[in-house]
């Protein structure tokens, strides 16, 4: 079903289900015994066709922009300050650097809603209340999961709907966790006693107050509903298009959900489920021929659902249109006024830029950000185009990295001439498809040394996932790095903020004050 499918559901107790998920509003506290006290038969879906049309437009991530401020986090942003006007800070940018600045300043009161912060407005900064977004969704996923033994359906159906819900609720865990909670292998970090978030796996209400699980309770309920789903998926359901999930994508989020607990023990399992995905999706986007004999470079990106091969899973809408995203270009500005976010040197200075027109080298460079000449910076992703669905999700490019990086972790502990020849395969075939090889032949790369191939497989992956999901968060909390941000001020005060390698303090973000003002039994992360 396509994306233009969600303006066309037409279900009859849609409006009855919505008030249902909403009764069950988190972390706490709703209208207790709702169910009990209503009519069953205004409020209870009675068929697989209700379960999956409520599965649709409040399960999955349809319509949102998430995790866009995580960049603000991390290396791959920059701040340019906020330009004068007459001795003043320019106001058109003004609230831009007020919204971002507690995100890039890694401030313990980043979501706080207060005058200034980003959790002020969530329109301020896209996505920014991960904590309710993906709890909204879990509310869904655990809707369709208490009803589908209870509807009528065909066997195959129920579980067609079930492993996609599982998908999905553990999707959104993992997001969670990863951002509220302590990298699960971080040096001093005991996941059997380190808080990630809390685990809410009915819809039904409760008296009780949530606490927060274990990071080790987390990581196995959502690999307990993945190994469940990826079943349930290949055996019972074929999606129809990329906006719905597949056992491929199954797949790919077990070796995500692997390569993220980061044990040695762990690297198996990447790449069992990364080979799993890849024989039956290997192909990557070449970008030497689809930026130019696809469609014009400034309407396509590697994320378009009918022209890259490569996509896995796609969600979500296009944050490059919304005027409210952190470093969008305000179109009444004048043409020497930048924002006060944009990408950074550090980023861009990674690519291999080429030696000029008939040699581009990593055409990553030149196709996976919104440039503005004029403006003398680069802006935004340009992974997605101008389309406006389909902004976010899963990519093939993701499984060879994984793969890489298990490998590479499995060569620095066995040198095992197996492990390095697999890992330099999978970065010299996707580098083979992100370089410019219309009039030059690509360059394979070779290392030995495992701590230096361990940092090109860092690079590449920066170079690839950067300004997409929340990927270069993660990996900078699971590989313990340290990011340096240099921030101006509106006024012109110059401040620099470190964020010290293996800070798992700050690497568990804080958890918006609305959230645990509303719940007594809910420990926020310490400052």
């Amino acid at each position: 079903m396509q994306v233009s499918d969600l303006k066309q559901l037409k279900m009859k107790k849609y409006i009855i289900y919505i008030l249902l998920i909403l009764t069950v509003s988190l972390p706490l506290g709703s209208c207790k015994k709702f169910l009990e006290e209503s009519s069953q038969d205004e409020l209870r879906p009675t068929t697989t066709d209700d379960l999956a049309s409520l599965l649709y437009s409040d399960a999955y991530p349809y319509g949102l922009i998430t995790d866009t401020y995580t960049d603000l986090l991390t290396d791959d942003i920059q701040n340019n300050g906020v330009q004068q006007l007459n001795g003043v800070p320019n106001p058109t940018y003004l609230p831009f650097s007020n919204y971002g600045t507690p995100v890039f300043a890694w401030s313990p009161y980043m979501f706080d809603n207060t005058s200034g912060t980003a959790g002020a407005n969530l329109s301020d900064l896209s996505g920014v209340n991960s904590w309710s977004i993906y709890y909204t969704k879990i509310k869904g996923c655990n809707v369709v999961l208490d009803y589908i033994n209870t509807v009528s359906g065909t066997d195959q159906v129920k579980n067609a709907i079930t492993g996609q819900a599982l998908f999905l609720r553990a999707f959104y865990y993992l997001k969670l966790v990863t951002l509220y909670g302590q990298p699960y292998s971080g040096t001093g970090i005991d996941p059997a006693k380190s808080l990630g978030v809390p685990l809410i796996l009915t819809s039904k209400v409760s008296d009780v107050y949530p606490a927060r699980n274990t990071l080790a309770e987390v990581y196995k309920q959502i690999e307990t509903d993945l190994l469940t789903a990826v079943d349930l998926l290949k055996n019972n359901y074929t999606a129809p298009s990329v906006f719905r999930v597949s056992h491929v994508a199954a797949y790919t989020l077990l070796s995500r959900l692997y390569l993220y607990m980061g044990r040695d023990q762990d690297m198996d399992n990447v790449i069992l489920y990364a080979n799993n995905a890849l024989a039956i999706k290997p192909s990557l986007t070449q970008l030497s021929t689809y930026f130019t004999s696809a469609t014009a470079l400034s309407t396509v990106g590697i994320y378009d659902q009918f022209l890259s091969q490569e996509v896995i899973w796609s969600y979500g809408v296009n944050q490059n249109l919304s005027a409210t995203n952190y470093f969008y270009p305000a179109t009444n500005a004048p043409l020497s006024l930048i924002p006060p976010f944009s990408v950074s040197a550090s980023l861009l200075g990674i690519y291999n830029q080429g030696t000029g027109t008939t040699n581009m080298g990593d055409l990553r460079f030149t196709t996976y950000f919104t440039k503005y000449p004029n403006y003398g910076y680069s802006s935004r992703t340009g992974k997605i185009g101008t389309q406006a669905y389909g902004a976010q999700g899963m990519r093939v490019a993701e499984l060879y990295l994984n793969r890489a990086e298990a490998y590479t972790r499995r060569y620095m502990k066995t040198a095992s001439a197996g492990d390095l020849t697999q890992a330099l395969a999978d970065l010299n075939y996707l580098r083979l498809n992100r370089y410019d090889t219309r009039n030059a032949a690509y360059v394979r790369v070779s290392f030995t040394d495992a701590t230096l191939l361990f940092k090109f497989l860092q690079d590449e992956r920066r170079r690839e996932l950067c300004l997409e999901e929340n990927f270069r968060w993660v990996d900078i909390k699971r590989w313990g790095l340290a990011i340096t941000h240099n921030y101006t001020d509106p006024f012109g005060t110059a401040t620099t903020y470190t964020l010290n390698a293996g800070n798992n303090l700050i690497y568990a973000l804080p958890i918006p004050y609305d959230v645990v003002a509303r719940n007594y039994n809910l420990q926020q992360n310490p400052r």
